[in-house]
């Protein structure tokens, strides 16, 4: 086969960090601003900046956009010296270590494309056991863009520097639970495959035209036919 990148959604479509980056949030939420954080705006799918940005919003900060860059700073920081007590919190979904070991078998290089900075991303994916396979290097994460279709792009360019091949097209395929893993993918031409293992049904995936769905990460052979188009 030709060159092939797979970049993966991390939250719940690799594993389950039971509301891990909720916590941290409403930590630095609290060391920032000297209160409880009210409330976190919708995060299906979506980039920290978006989130960040919209909770910030929604908490009455003045000048929210200013804020945003110290909060990432200061979250990256805390995901940086988490302790092991948050790894009860984190697991990897049925089927993903293999999953990832077979696109790994027919040569794909895979990463992550992911709504959470990067930090985060690898504190989650090493305490889930995830991290083989995956290189975070070529990944692109959540602090890059409030929009999850201009993370591809970064994705491809430094895949390019590093495996030096073109990912254009449908040589990326793009792997994640929500319409707008569905969506990044479909307005930078890549192949876009749904996971119905979040709060999206497999219908509700298909509606927003993913190429493939599946069920679960449960049956790699299915996993692969999905991620190259084979049948």
């Amino acid at each position: 086969m030709g060159d092939l990148l797979v970049l993966w959604d991390v939250d719940y479509t690799l594993l389950s960090a039971d509301g891990l980056g909720t916590r941290l949030y409403e930590s630095v939420f609290r060391d920032m601003f000297g209160r409880d954080l009210p409330a976190v705006a919708p995060k299906a799918g979506r980039t920290d900046r978006a989130i960040l940005l919209d909770t910030l919003t929604l908490a009455g900060i003045a000048e929210p956009q200013a804020q945003v860059d110290d909060f990432l700073a200061a979250l990256a920081d805390r995901a940086g010296t988490a302790d092991g007590t948050v790894q009860a919190h984190v697991r990897a979904m049925p089927g993903a270590s293999a999953a990832i070991a077979a696109l790994a078998g027919i040569g794909a290089r895979q990463s992550v494309l992911t709504g959470n900075i990067r930090p985060l991303a690898a504190l989650k994916l090493g305490l889930a056991g995830l991290g083989e396979h995956l290189d975070l290097n070529v990944g692109a994460y959540g602090d890059a863009h409030e929009v999850r279709a201009e993370l591809v792009p970064l994705a491809r360019q430094a895949a390019r520097a590093a495996y030096g091949a073109d990912f254009d097209g449908l040589s990326t395929a793009l792997v994640g639970d929500t319409p707008l893993d569905v969506e990044a993918a479909l307005a930078t031409g890549a192949r876009a495959v749904g996971v119905a293992t979040g709060s999206f049904s497999a219908a509700d995936l298909a509606a927003a035209g993913a190429h493939a769905v599946l069920p679960d990460l449960t049956d790699a052979p299915l996993v692969l036919a999905a991620v190259t188009g084979g049948s």
